[in-house]
């Protein structure tokens, strides 16, 4: 499934220098596929980018148009990992990495 062609497009991108990310809106052209995984997109957004750290690439809010074919979401790329902590919520970082996170999930069974 994955050998099918995606197109990746971005837009409304924007630098955000006070939460230290660029941030941007994602549209993805999946024709012959029912949707494209996170981790590719983060995947092809790291490279598109030319981000070192794939753990500071966010995707999120992923919706599929009617009809397929096509969806449209939110990316975020922060400038390090420690502003990623910093800045992102909680429950979007559980979600990203538990690696991410080993400290704070300490913090949390105290």
């Amino acid at each position: 499934m994955a050998d099918k062609a995606v197109t990746i497009r971005t837009r409304k991108f924007m630098t955000n220098r006070l939460l230290s990310r660029k941030q941007f809106v994602v549209d993805v052209l999946h024709p012959g596929r029912a949707n494209v995984s996170k981790a590719e997109l983060k995947e092809k957004l790291a490279r598109m980018y030319d981000v070192k750290d794939p753990n500071t690439v966010f995707v999120f809010k992923f919706r599929t148009h009617f009809g397929g074919g096509k969806s449209t979401g939110f990316g975020l790329i922060y400038d390090t990992v420690e502003n990623a902590k910093k800045y992102e919520p909680k429950y979007r970082l559980i979600r990203v990495s538990q690696q991410l996170l080993q400290p704070l999930l300490l913090n949390f069974c105290l």
